[in-house]
């Protein structure tokens, strides 16, 4: 991870998700808010999980009382209505219906809000009223400019992730630490395909595969993409296909698609095999949909997806309890 604080050159210095919050032997400053950038996929939201995950168990930042993670996702729902900290904290997390204001305001609380670059909220550092008391009602793109620059809650600690385009929406002096996620070393991809398989022989074909491919192998320090790359290729190459190896990503996630929705239909249709031909022909219609859903939204230019954009895409599936999810928002773009 790449740190820098509140001077005037960046250097880079490895850090541990948990020391996120700790000067460095070096600095003498108060690290209250954290900016965390990096591409799709590479592991900024899993760096929060586990960060709130060892805080749970005990692991870790024992100091901080209170980790209240809030995605922009969600945030965008409310833009337009009015809430206090407080209520806000209320509807996200109703386990917290006890909290006080006067608790809130002597504990230390994390707020964590991540993907920045998902928010439709106007953050307008410069113009936005001020708000200080925990209680007082505003829009959320004001609590959350209050927040940020600790007006509103001075004493807590705030840590944003973010794809490197939107960060600059956060005005620098208002972080004190930038965090870079950097994703998998070539080593490390080796080691992650060689982990997943128990197959020497196969683990080696796959690895020898992406490294024929610049691209294929640039993106692998992508975590999600090896998982993506390792179950389209693993399907591929322990199953009776003369296809040609995906040399492209457009390639891997056509075939990434293929492999969910025949394993879908493997589990709900009693495990019936069909072939790729049919397979691609049964299910035509909802991967058009699914293509033109996503041609719409990019012509909208919003990355964000909501049950009204979304209305137009109908899944049916064979179970009444199922529903459908992208496995990640970068399979989403690629549709």
């Amino acid at each position: 991870m790449e740190t820098a604080s509140k001077k005037k050159h960046l250097h880079d210095t490895p850090i541990k998700c948990q020391d996120i919050f700790k000067a460095l032997p070096d600095q003498q400053t108060l690290i209250r808010a954290v900016l965390t950038n990096g591409v799709a996929g590479v592991g900024k939201t899993f760096s929060v999980q586990k960060f709130t995950l060892d805080w749970a168990e005990g692991l870790g930042n024992q100091d901080v009382s209170l980790v209240i993670p809030l995605s922009f996702r969600e945030l965008n729902l409310i833009k337009g209505e009015q809430y206090s900290l407080l209520r806000l904290l209320h509807v996200f997390h109703p386990t917290l219906q006890k909290v006080t204001a006067e608790q809130l305001a002597v504990c230390k609380v994390l707020f964590i809000f991540d993907g920045l670059d998902e928010s439709r909220l106007s953050l307008d550092f410069r113009n936005n009223e001020v708000v200080s008391d925990v209680s007082q009602q505003s829009s959320v793109n004001v609590l959350l400019t209050n927040l940020i620059r600790g007006k509103l809650l001075p004493s807590a600690l705030v840590w944003i992730t973010s794809r490197p385009a939107a960060a600059n929406q956060i005005p620098p002096e208002c972080v004190d630490r930038v965090t870079e996620v950097r994703g998998f070393t070539d080593a490390q991809k080796e080691e992650y395909f060689r982990r997943r398989s128990s197959d020497e022989d196969l683990s080696s074909r796959i690895i020898s595969h992406i490294k024929s491919s610049r691209s294929l192998h640039i993106m692998c320090l992508i975590p999600v993409f090896c998982w993506i790359t390792a179950a389209v290729l693993d399907h591929m190459l322990t199953t009776d296909q003369r296809e040609e190896l995906p040399q492209t990503l457009t390639d891997m996630y056509s075939h990434f698609l293929l492999v969910q929705t025949k394993r879908k239909k493997q589990k709900y249709e009693e495990g019936h095999e069909t072939s790729p031909q049919q397979l691609t022909e049964a299910d035509r219609e909802v991967l058009l949909k699914l293509g033109g859903w996503r041609l719409n939204i990019w012509r909208k230019d919003t990355s964000c997806s909501t049950k009204k954009t979304c209305s137009a895409v109908v899944l049916v599936s064979p179970r009444p309890w199922c529903t459908q999810e992208f496995v990640h928002r970068s399979s989403k773009e690629r549709v």
